[in-house]
């Protein structure tokens, strides 16, 4: 089961992304403010995260740039904001995807199990890489 962070302060989107992910055997955990985010990303250890970048307090951009300093999980940025610089400033802070709201439900699953997939073989061929030489 793939783990997905969802970090929106939009209780509304939340629910609405927990109630398109769940059925596809997607675990979906919750954080309704960045602060939020960033604890839950330390405790839960998700396989990716959504993320938005219009909150009060702590912005998208903010967050990204503070999970980036801890982990190397996938981050999907979903946002209504459709401003080219934006997109190239989520990307430059850290996102590996960026997607619009709405957002049609498969194409949103599709980017979420495409991202968890290639985390996964980059994972593998690090461990491969770096895992342990046999002697003899």
């Amino acid at each position: 089961m793939t783990r997905v962070l969802v970090i929106d302060d939009d209780s509304a989107m939340t629910d609405l992304i927990k109630l398109i992910l769940e059925p596809e055997t997607f675990e979906v955990v919750v954080a309704n403010s960045g602060e939020e985010g960033i604890e839950a990303a330390k405790i839960c250890a998700p396989h990716v995260i959504i993320l938005d970048l219009l909150m009060p307090g702590t912005d998208g951009w903010q967050i990204c740039k503070d999970l980036r300093e801890f982990t190397q999980v996938p981050i999907l940025v979903l946002s209504a904001l459709n401003k080219p610089g934006l997109v190239t400033r989520a990307l430059d802070e850290g996102a590996d995807d960026f997607l619009l709201k709405p957002v049609a439900n498969g194409i949103l699953i599709a980017h979420l199990k495409n991202l968890t997939r290639r985390a996964r073989a980059e994972r593998e061929a690090s461990h491969t890489k770096h895992g342990p030489r046999r002697v003899g």
